[in-house]
């Protein structure tokens, strides 16, 4: 089948990778450093998060071996290229990581891209504040690229009352050829799903369904995944019951699919093959680590399994208002916010099963 060409809006649900980052290698580094500090050639390194979301860091932190939780990592996909950063660009992807701190185990909260807050001004691009925004648009405020995520991050700090550990930019390149090296993934997906952007002509061949191409469906159930397949269905949200909600949740169940296929490939204990896909995932980040080394990092989460992710959304629910559709945040949402920042996310996602999405 001929496939449709390279779209960087596509990069915005690839935020999988700085979980990867996060995850993978810190599981498979269990031998040595040497490794690990390798990568650190092969990921893209800049300034991501700006003083007012930043945990008291750089140049001190990078003294310190030893990775000590909890720890928040702010995770986005960006319709951008993580080297040739655009401005006015915004983020539909947008995950919070938090690692408590016994850092055997990792919460990805999803924040919905139409939730409605108060974006602080920026002064590096004239932006003068909004009281009333949706969080998307921080990226854009910001001007893209670094200063994008420095105005994002500030904006979730005010939201959520906490500083973040790291940071990570997502583009797409990277992510189709890390799918494609595992051949693929296997996802279970719990309703029915039609593509808005992947279709097909009588041929077979790709058409946009827009342009009378017979839509791709992907039914309720346990599929095998090639990599534009798996783009393709982390993208959808208008033809899921629940929308943006549904998507979150095949978002986070994708990360979990991804993780497992690279234990199976024996990635997690070939440090070969293991070398190979962590400097693919490079070429697809951006990443800011607060000063800490990527080897040390890797190291420090080296507990952290696929089967110890846990997915959180924040307690929501769409609403118009003033003719424009917003997410708003339920009062449960403060408990959340609050439990995050006291490293009590076990006993929340007990007491409230609905906003948790089991992996």
């Amino acid at each position: 089948m001929k496939l449709p060409g390279r779209d960087p809006i596509w990069a915005k649900s690839f935020i999988v990778f700085g979980v990867i980052l996060v995850v993978l290698a810190g599981i498979a580094i269990t031998a040595t450093r040497v490794l690990a500090s390798r990568y650190s050639g092969s990921v893209n390194q800049q300034t991501l998060l700006g003083e007012n979301s930043r945990v008291g860091g750089g140049e001190a932190a990078a003294k310190h071996r030893d990775i000590r939780g909890p720890l928040n990592f702010l995770l986005l996909g960006s319709d951008q290229r993580a080297l040739d950063p655009e401005d006015g660009q915004r983020s539909d992807s947008i995950i919070i990581v938090h690692i408590p701190s016994s850092l055997d185990r990792a919460y990805l909260l999803s924040i919905p891209r139409d939730l409605r807050v108060r974006i602080p001004a920026f002064p590096a691009t004239g932006f003068d504040g909004a009281a009333h925004e949706k969080i998307n648009g921080a990226f854009q405020y910001g001007g893209g690229g670094q200063g994008g995520v420095q105005l994002l991050a500030e904006t979730l700090t005010g939201v959520l009352g906490i500083r973040f550990d790291g940071a990570a930019i997502v583009n797409f390149d990277g992510f189709k050829a890390a799918v494609d090296l595992l051949g693929g993934v296997d996802m279970c997906i719990d309703q029915k799903v039609t593509s808005i952007h992947l279709g097909y002509d009588e041929n077979g061949n790709y058409k946009d369904p827009t342009k009378g191409g017979r839509p791709a469906v992907y039914e309720a159930g346990c599929h095998h995944l090639e990599s534009w397949q798996a783009l393709d269905l982390v993208r959808q949200r208008k033809s899921l019951a629940n929308g943006d909600y549904d998507r979150q949740k095949n978002q986070q169940k994708f990360i979990r699919a991804l993780l497992d296929k690279a234990q199976q490939k024996d990635l997690t204990t070939n440090p070969i093959a293991l070398d190979k896909f962590i400097r693919v995932i490079g070429q697809a980040l951006t990443v800011d680590t607060n000063g800490v080394s990527l080897a040390d990092l890797m190291f420090g989460l080296r507990k952290v399994s696929p089967n110890n992710l846990i997915g959180l959304q924040v307690p929501s629910e769409p609403q118009d208002i003033g003719g424009i559709s917003y997410v708003v945040a339920l009062p449960e949402a403060e408990s959340l916010y609050a439990a995050m920042r006291d490293d009590q996310l076990d006993s929340w996602a007990v007491e409230n099963p609905t906003w948790v999405n089991h992996m």
